[in-house]
């Protein structure tokens, strides 16, 4: 194995968007376990040095495998579709008004029920969101798709911190 591995090899698990968290992180452990700087002590500074950057390795890559929108947008990259959320901007006009109804309910809503409610119907689209991102990386093949639901995925994400933070000021 080596540092320029992409997250899939490294973890050796399959370049696909379902993944198994548990197996996740029971490899992310052995891996660790294996770079651990501790475990070179003996060869000297400049083998603890590249154990370090296994494990800065190990970590990163652990950190996009585990998050799944970090996961859909490395897959897109890695199939060459990158999200380019900062270029690219364009959504269509259903999720653009659904994003409106959603701003619109969180300034109109001062009560904590009708934030939860609101947050529950955010939670239900994040949960659809990722099923069609999984059919589209994993079934259909289809990264260009795949996308635009990544960008969806990113607004969504957002939009529940910030539904979050006004739950917590009102408890």
């Amino acid at each position: 194995m080596h540092l320029q591995a992409n997250d899939f090899e490294l973890f050796d698990v399959p370049a696909q968007y379902a993944q198994d968290r548990a197996q996740l992180d029971a490899r992310w452990k052995a891996l660790q376990r294996e770079a651990h700087p501790d475990r070179f002590a003996a060869e000297g500074a400049a083998a603890q040095r590249v154990a370090m950057q296994w494990s800065v390795r190990i970590n990163e890559a652990y950190q996009r495998l585990k998050d799944p929108l970090k996961r859909a947008a490395y897959l897109c990259e890695l199939q060459g579709a990158p999200v380019q959320a900062e270029n690219n901007t364009t959504m269509p006009a259903a999720f653009l008004m659904q994003q409106m109804e959603w701003r619109e309910s969180l300034e109109d809503t001062d009560g904590a029920q009708g934030l939860e409610a609101l947050a529950d119907e955010v939670a239900t689209e994040q949960r659809r969101v990722q099923q069609t991102l999984g059919d589209l990386l994993d079934v259909a093949k289809d990264p260009a798709q795949a996308v635009g639901q990544v960008r969806a995925l990113m607004f969504i994400e957002r939009f529940t911190q910030e539904v979050n933070a006004k739950l917590d000021r009102l408890t």
